[in-house]
């Protein structure tokens, strides 16, 4: 019939005809049979209907009926037609039995509503339903579940008052629940007491409390544990040692955790995709990327496929560790072996691709999310908003801010925090004061790290009566600063020097009966020695040590810094004693800033002997160290030993050119041309190109050594050595650059000038001569004239005759006696046409006067020679 009349009213409509043209008129048992057949077909849905259509017809099952239906619908989770079933059996005066009142207390626990599992509850003892320890169990179960387990307590001891006696169930139940709150200790008490009642915990008692240890990371008990299961003949099963697994590998104990899988697999139990998952996460966690895939390999050969969970371990692990890119592949690979990612395989992918700056792969991510028809959650979109804004791309973060708005995602504190970071590090505090009004108005509640965001930045611009107005709206909204918040406000007002300021901050958080922390102390302290308050400084630190704020590391070397950069070297040194003696390890910053403290005094030996004690501790020294100690020996004139540690710095990969430019001005100072271009050539050699500063480093240096003519020598030998046509150009270029830049003076380059000119070096002095034109300068008339005087001599008079012209062109002026001695040079060389025109151009530009008697004497000899 029901396959006849698929309709439940029409078979309905059927049945009733026949029962009322029978005997067996509105019989129980046929609507009984009926609505079971619906159940045994998979209709349970439809066998509601046909009861709730009994209605209409005036019909009535029996309550063994009814109460198997409403089992059958809690089981389908057909809540909806639970509760009209149930209205209907109290409108065919049905009366609820235990079986009702069971069922009906396990639904309301199923959806979580307490309440009214407890008011059926007390309606069954008011309607003198007998209870049973099945009632009682459901309660308490589902209280357990939900955390109530103190209320299931009080259930329990009620259910012995009314002479029921808890069983497994009872004590399983809560034993889950205490273990669930991180009590396993109490868990365990009730074990005791089970034994004691006579009962025999099962396999899933046991199971619970091993993992309820486990996660308290009381890894001991819960062997304990399994070892007293083994002794009442309980044998673990495979959620046991999964527990243990897990539990083993969150604590790192990777090791005993291989044990345990092969002990697992000799008792029989295969390990399984969610076993490997558990011992592959574990291995991510301690970064043993490695070992991971070794696990993964392994799964594939004995043929135990991975899931989207196992990629998803892969992927979040990869990118913890800053392998995006590789998880990218990872995510690639899932893809083509059939599988279909989710949001939780996606959103750390777009974390980490943040996190590592590929802000490019991380949108793509997104964009391929999408068209996989995957829904970003607000986790995906809250990465690349916060990712985005820590980068200061803050146009790109607003545009997924508005997009995730558009797909009816709503922002939370992290979303806001993101932008307001973005906005206070760009300096736009405008915006980030508007987004924390809008957040304000969504209803969110800003935390103090918002706060902090808003008042860096107001610091950073330096306006600090915003950063009071922050802080007194911050306090109207009843968020109170903690020592976080304080430390920031000192730390910004101790580093603009505004110390009163600090210190009154200082008071508030004592005030407030906070202890300030080491954070706070290290900033005062250095404000006070970046202000030269020595003394106060060191008082401070006595206070700390009375307040039992054992100073840290970066206090003292604050204050080593202090009494450094105050010339107090010495003191400093005794600071150095008393870490020692505490027992505190100096780190790199404590002997770099006492190595350079003792170079800036001139005493190289002691700073040598802290550099050495910094190694013998084991305390690896770095770029700084170097380039302060070759500063120290170059300025002491110790060029041996600056090349020696130079040498040592280049081994340990810290040779910069900046501590080669070093050695280079203390080479170039004291007058050492060959060593100079040594080390030039060595810097070459070694990769090192010289830059602009390595050239003014030659030229200043020479110039206090008075050999200033010289530097054109360098330059050549470097075009000399077998570098490469890129080094070679690039250093021949320099010069010139510092030259068109404005960083060599004028007064030095024509210095120069008339040094080479002396020498008869035409070609340098030409070649600075046209750096100096090139630039759009002049060069000084005397050296003008040095450059005629030494093409005359040279006999380059066409060279020097357009050189007159360009300084006709420039407008500078030779006096009469220079141009009589050009004329004469002229004159005695027998260039007889060229003297004519230097001496007609010297008339047309008027720096000679016709009425002069040498002008006549030569305007006479001229008339002479053309004669002749």
């Amino acid at each position: 019939m029901i396959r006849a009349y698929p309709a439940p009213p029409l078979v309905l409509s059927s049945v009733h005809r026949a029962l009322s043209g029978s005997d067996h008129d509105r019989s129980p048992a046929v609507l009984d049979v009926l609505v079971d057949t619906y159940k045994k077909t998979g209709r349970v849905r439809d066998a509601a209907e046909v009861v709730l259509l009994m209605k209409d017809f005036g019909l009535t099952p029996s309550l063994r009926c009814c109460n198997a239906l409403l089992k059958d619908l809690l089981r389908a989770d057909a809540l909806d037609l639970l509760w009209k079933v149930r209205g209907f059996m109290d409108y065919a005066g049905i009366s609820p039995d235990v079986y009702t009142y069971s069922t009906l207390i396990e639904a309301n626990c199923k959806v979580r509503d307490f309440d009214a599992a407890k008011k059926v509850f007390e309606e069954m003892r008011e309607t003198g339903c007998s209870l049973n320890a099945v009632t009682y169990n459901i309660l308490i179960g589902g209280l357990c579940r939900s955390g109530a387990v103190e209320e299931a307590f009080g259930f329990k001891k009620e259910m012995e008052d009314y002479g029921l006696v808890p069983d497994g169930f009872t004590y399983g139940a809560l034993i889950n629940g205490l273990c669930k709150r991180g009590r396993s200790n109490q868990a365990k008490c009730l074990l005791d007491e089970m034994s004691c009642a006579g009962l025999v915990p099962n396999v899933v008692v046991y199971a619970t409390l091993v993992d309820g240890f486990m996660r308290e990371g009381n890894a001991d008990e819960a062997f304990k544990i399994v070892k007293e299961m083994s002794a009442a003949g309980v044998h673990p099963n495979k959620i046991t040692y999964d527990n243990l697994i897990r539990g083993l590998c969150k604590l790192g104990q990777l090791g005993r955790a291989a044990m345990i899988l092969k002990e697992m697999v000799k008792a029989g139990h295969m390990a399984d995709t969610i076993t490997y998952n558990l011992v592959i996460e574990g291995h991510l966690q301690q970064h043993n990327k490695e070992e991971a895939f070794c696990l993964l390999n392994e799964m594939r050969k004995r043929g135990i496929l991975p899931n989207v969970y196992t990629y998803s371990i892969f992927i979040n692990g990869l990118c913890q560790i800053g392998e995006s890119k590789k998880a990218g592949d990872l995510l690639e690979e899932m893809i083509a072996e059939g599988l279909k990612p989710n949001a939780f395989v996606y959103a750390p992918l777009i974390s980490g691709y943040c996190r590592e700056g590929s802000f490019s792969l991380a949108c793509e991510a997104l964009k391929k999310m999408t068209e996989a028809k995957v829904i970003p959650d607000l986790y995906c979109y809250n990465s690349l908003i916060i990712g985005l804004s820590k980068a200061g791309k803050m146009e790109e973060a607003v545009e997924y801010y508005s997009q995730m708005q558009e797909k009816g995602l709503r922002p939370n504190e992290f979303t806001y925090d993101g932008l307001i970071l973005g906005y206070s590090m760009t300096g736009d505090l405008e915006k980030a004061e508007q987004l924390l009004q809008q957040m304000l108005s969504s209803g969110l509640k800003p935390k103090d790290f918002i706060y902090a965001h808003l008042l860096e930045g107001y610091f950073k611009s330096d306006d600090l009566e915003k950063v009071i107005s922050t802080l007194q709206s911050m306090l109207d909204r009843g968020v109170v600063p903690d020592n976080r918040l304080y430390g920031i406000m000192i730390h910004n007002l101790s580093r603009s020097g505004h110390m009163e300021a600090a210190f009154r901050v200082l008071s508030v958080i004592e005030k407030n009966g906070l202890v300030p922390d080491l954070h706070i102390y290290s900033s005062l302290i250095s404000g006070l020695c970046k202000t030269a308050d020595m003394e106060r400084a060191v008082g401070l630190l006595d206070e700390m040590a009375k307040k039992g704020v054992e100073p840290g590391i970066v206090c003292y070397n604050a204050l080593i810094d202090g009494l450094c950069k105050s010339g107090n070297v010495s003191h400093a040194l005794s600071v150095l004693d008393s870490i020692l003696v505490k027992g505190l390890l100096p780190n790199c910053v404590t002997y770099t800033t006492l190595i350079d403290g003792n170079c800036k005094v001139g005493d190289i030996p002691d700073a040598f002997d802290l550099y050495n004690e910094m190694v013998a501790r084991g305390v690896t020294p770095d770029a700084f160290v170097y380039s302060v100690l070759i500063a120290g020996c170059a300025n002491s004139g110790d060029l041996e030993q600056a090349t020696f540690i130079t040498e040592e710095m280049f081994l340990r990969g810290y040779a910069s050119v900046s501590s080669f430019n070093t050695l280079v001005h203390g080479f170039s100072k004291r007058g050492k041309l060959q060593e100079t271009v040594k080390l030039l050539r060595v810097m070459m050699d070694r990769g090192i190109v010289p830059n602009v500063l390595t050239v003014e480093n030659i030229i200043n240096g020479l110039d206090e050594s008075g050999k200033l003519s010289e530097a054109h020598t360098i330059f050549v030998e470097l075009q000399l050595m077998k570098a490469s046509q890129y080094d070679t150009d690039h250093f021949s270029s320099l010069f010139t650059d510092m030259i068109n830049r404005g960083l060599v003076p004028l007064d030095v380059i024509h210095n120069m000038i008339q040094s080479h000119c002396k020498e008869g070096d035409l070609d340098k002095a030409l070649m600075l001569h046209d750096a100096v034109v090139a630039k759009g300068a002049l060069t000084d008339c005397s050296s003008y004239l040095a450059l005629l005087d030494g093409l005359c001599r040279k006999g380059k008079l066409t060279e020097a005759l357009t050189l007159l012209k360009e300084m006709g062109e420039m407008g500078i002026c030779p006096s009469e006696h220079q141009c009589m001695i050009l004329l004469n040079n002229l004159h005695t060389s027998g260039y007889v046409q060229e003297y004519n025109e230097v001496f007609h151009t010297m008339l047309c530009h008027k720096w000679l006067q016709k009425e002069n008697k040498f002008c006549n004497l030569v305007g006479n000899n001229l008339e002479a020679v053309s004669a002749e």
